[in-house]
């Protein structure tokens, strides 16, 4: 009867353990019909998060070669670099599994630091050993590095974030190209849309967990187009008021890879409003691969006295800032660098809410006032807020 049902499982799933990979044509082949686009990815880091040193000398970033006690291993350990803006890890191959090894590079401190995840800083660290090599990468990573991981044959379409990856198979597109058998995000619904990117960028569980006695830390079975992600995972939880491994007491996000969290919970996310309608993972010129610049971004729909915000006549005058200055940027203030991804390095919060310096003194959630401000404490700031005449004290300043 376990058998049978099982069986029963997997079918339903659709293919839980990857799709076939006739149904997949690689990024390659999309670049014969949409060259401009496949140019501009081949630049980004969506196309590079994961690099071989053997076929790219240049990928590992620090000099192996000056000594550190943290650095255990030499370049032909290292079987894959992973990332290269914030951090730089580094996996070893054992059989048919990868592993993270012990050391990373903080790339903006220039410095080594230990790489481990201890007992209890994350959901899936009570279900593993607590050694490196006794994590494969295979349940706990691979999943949102690759297109078409499969976890039975360890084997993937395609290392990265490749085009698959966000429109779906597309070998069938391939043979005979129509809008009916590829995936265009932007003709989804908001919901599945938005999803093409949380399916990566939140933190959660799968529905069904352990899978043949493996935890998965990636919504093992999801495939976009195919289904809904709500089926195959689950964010993280949070319980207002707690602080945890993943989430600031109110709810915010307190570490890297959780975009989609927070932007679940803002208004932006409840009027429609897709992740693509800020950034373009084919690649952009600009930080983040956002469209246009943040503050012309941001200023297209929340331009002065806006029925969206601010209502003020003037950026400035909603900002109590100089033009130009770090305290006139819409994200330093509604979207504030609080959730780290190493060390004293931060990435911004995307619930786009103003994080006011009561809540820093009452639930311990960093405000983007006293970020700024550092040498001040939150109650300055909140001293400073019931100043401004067009604030509202019972939101802002008490």
């Amino acid at each position: 009867m376990m058998r049978v049902r099982w069986i029963f499982f997997v079918v339903t799933m659709g293919v839980a353990f990857g799709q076939s990979a006739a149904e997949y044509a690689g990024s390659a082949a999309c670049r014969t019909c949409h060259p401009a686009l496949y140019n501009r990815w081949r630049g980004t880091r969506m196309a590079n998060v994961v690099r071989d040193p053997k076929t790219h000398p240049d990928a590992i970033i620090p000099d192996l070669s000056k000594p550190n006690p943290l650095v255990t291993f030499k370049p032909d350990d290292i079987a894959f670099v992973y990332g290269s803006k914030w951090k730089q890890r580094y996996f070893t191959k054992r059989g048919d599994d990868y592993y993270v090894l012990p050391a990373q590079w903080d790339v903006t401190n220039q410095v080594w630091r230990p790489y481990h995840v201890p007992n209890g800083a994350d959901w899936w660290t009570a279900f593993y050993p607590g050694d490196n090599m006794q994590r494969p990468t295979g349940p706990l990573c691979d999943g949102c590095h690759s297109v078409n991981y499969n976890i039975q044959t360890k084997t993937v379409t395609e290392w990265n974030v490749g085009c698959e990856k966000c429109h779906g198979p597309g070998a069938a597109h391939v043979r005979k190209p129509s809008r009916t058998n590829i995936v265009n995000p932007a003709r989804l619904d908001f919901v599945s849309a938005n999803d093409v990117c949380i399916q990566c960028h939140s933190q959660g569980r799968t529905l069904q967990n352990p899978i043949e006695g493996k935890y998965y830390d990636w919504p093992v079975g999801f495939v976009v187009g195919r289904n809904r992600l709500e089926d195959y995972w689950r964010l993280e939880e949070h319980k207002p008021g707690e602080q945890t491994f993943t989430h600031f007491a109110d709810g915010t996000a307190h570490k890297n890879r959780m975009q989609g969290n927070d932007f679940v919970t803002s208004v932006m996310y409840t009027r429609g409003i897709t992740c693509f309608d800020c950034h373009d993972v084919h690649g952009t010129g600009n930080n983040a691969d956002l469209i246009k610049p943040a503050n012309v971004l941001c200023l297209e729909c929340h331009g002065p006295n806006s029925p969206n915000g601010p209502r003020a006549p003037t950026v400035e005058a909603h900002t109590h800032h100089k033009a130009g200055s770090p305290g006139d940027d819409c994200v330093n203030c509604h979207m504030p660098k609080i959730e780290q991804t190493i060390a004293d390095i931060n990435v911004r919060a995307h619930t786009f809410r103003f994080i006011t310096p009561v809540t820093t003194e009452t639930l311990k959630v960093p405000n983007p006032c006293t970020i700024c401000h550092s040498h001040e404490p939150p109650g300055w700031a909140a001293a400073a807020l019931a100043k401004w005449s067009n604030v509202s004290p019972w939101r802002m300043a008490q």
